[in-house]
């Protein structure tokens, strides 16, 4: 079936200027515009934008918030049916692919896939790797035997390691999980205690061997790296992006810059730590320092890598950062000083490069999938864009938005604005 959507603006993720052209899409798929069809659909849509579907290549759909307490107290069977109505969410805001950074597994990108669940594809790391005492070590609190921010369950292995041999070992269990991705704690963290953001807690031969073992098995790896030494031993190890890379310096710039390196910034993620901990959310006061100095620094630093030429994906960090609130992080880019053309270009093109799907979506090209979101207004204008996506389609069909729930109400796997 061809449908024609007529009278737009669209936004190719390019980051060119918006055409107004016809959108066709056969099968699934974009189709080129002087493409015909005497029994096709056609849609007016004039008056709208439209714009590839999102990527956000930093999520934790599995964790619903950061009040610990509460966290250690909900059974893990209800953080999963939760995950249901965090997807649908997310899918409403227009994104239509996740990267999720650790927590959920193969099941949850299945569940979507097999149309369990509405909601973005799901590419998962399952778990990040951690060394002993790293930042994804010290996570079991304090007097909770057993209790993890980010629980074992079967299906995800122990993702702490040392050594290479080690390394490798959580490497290919990761790989026989089913993960999508190789995520690694290279630094300690703005929200774990006991470490400091700023130390390198792997040595180079370690992650030299951990992303070759990846490489073996054709996954990328994703670096959570904070500190100078930690962000240049992870690009020298051919990781493909820096997560958060808040401290920053020169040579770690320069590095991304000659190896091509994505950072996701996260932006918003310390500053949403400080925000619920101001609410009343039980948070060390070392850990509130570390989130203000983040805080204080990371914009800037950020602005340095972007003026240098230091490549740009988007990823909210969400569960970290609230759900359902994802596109804060276009916001917080557009403010840094990222052009607001190159904000929408670090969500769609320049995050399916990240992901290795660069020739499947994040572009309005003919032969891509026909992942778009129809929107009321300006859709560089970030800051109001989640109220105004009004229809958002995956592969030509339309699965979210505020048109579709208006139609679909109560009929909805998971989703809080249906209830």
């Amino acid at each position: 079936m061809t449908t024609i959507y007529r009278g737009a603006a669209v936004h190719d993720g390019t980051g060119a200027p918006p055409a107004h052209r016809d959108l066709v899409v056969v099968g699934g798929r974009i189709a080129p515009a002087g493409h015909t069809d005497p029994a096709a659909r056609v849609v007016d849509v004039s008056g709208r934008d439209v714009i590839p579907g999102l990527i956000d290549c930093h999520t934790h759909v599995t964790l619903p918030h950061l009040d610990t307490l509460r966290l250690v107290n909900t059974p893990l069977s209800h953080r999963f049916l939760a995950t249901g109505r965090t997807l649908a969410r997310t899918l409403d805001l227009g994104v239509t692919t996740v990267r999720d950074a650790g927590g959920a597994d193969a099941g949850i990108a299945m569940a979507v896939a097999d149309g369990l669940v509405r909601g973005p594809r799901v590419r998962t790391a399952i778990a990040m790797i951690s060394p002993t005492g790293g930042h994804a070590d010290p996570w079991r609190l304090s007097g909770t035997e057993g209790r993890w921010l980010f629980p074992l369950y079967p299906g995800m292995p122990d993702p702490v390691a040392d050594g290479p041999t080690g390394l490798r070992r959580v490497v290919r269990e990761l790989v026989r999980a089913g993960a999508d991705v190789i995520k690694v704690a290279v630094s300690g963290g703005i929200s774990s205690p006991r470490d400091d953001p700023r130390h390198c807690q792997l040595r180079q031969d370690e992650l030299t061997a951990l992303v070759e073992e990846a490489g073996a098995a054709g996954l990328r790896v994703m670096a959570h790296a904070h500190g100078p030494a930690a962000i240049t031993a992870a690009v020298r190890a051919g990781v493909a992006s820096i997560e958060h890379g808040v401290f920053i310096d020169e040579e770690g710039i320069a590095l991304m810059v000659e190896h091509g390196t994505f950072l996701v910034p996260t932006l918003t993620a310390a500053r949403a730590f400080l925000t619920v901990a101001e609410a009343g959310a039980e948070a060390e006061p070392d850990l509130l320092l570390q989130a203000r100095e983040a805080v204080s620094v990371h914009e800037s630093n950020l602005r340095r890598a972007m003026e240098a030429g230091v490549r740009i994906a988007m990823g909210s960090d969400s569960g970290f950062s609230p759900h359902g609130r994802n596109l804060d992080e276009l916001e917080a880019l557009a403010q840094a000083g990222l052009d607001r053309a190159q904000v929408l270009r670090s969500a769609t093109s320049a995050a399916a490069e990240l992901l290795g799907a660069g020739h499947e979506i994040g572009t309005l090209r003919p032969g891509m999938r026909a992942d778009f979101s129809i929107v009321r207004g300006d859709p560089l204008d970030f800051a109001t864009l989640a109220g105004r996506v009004e229809a958002v389609h995956q592969d030509g069909v339309l699965v979210g938005g505020t048109e579709f729930n208006r139609f679909n109400r109560g009929n909805d796997n998971g989703n809080e604005n249906t209830k």
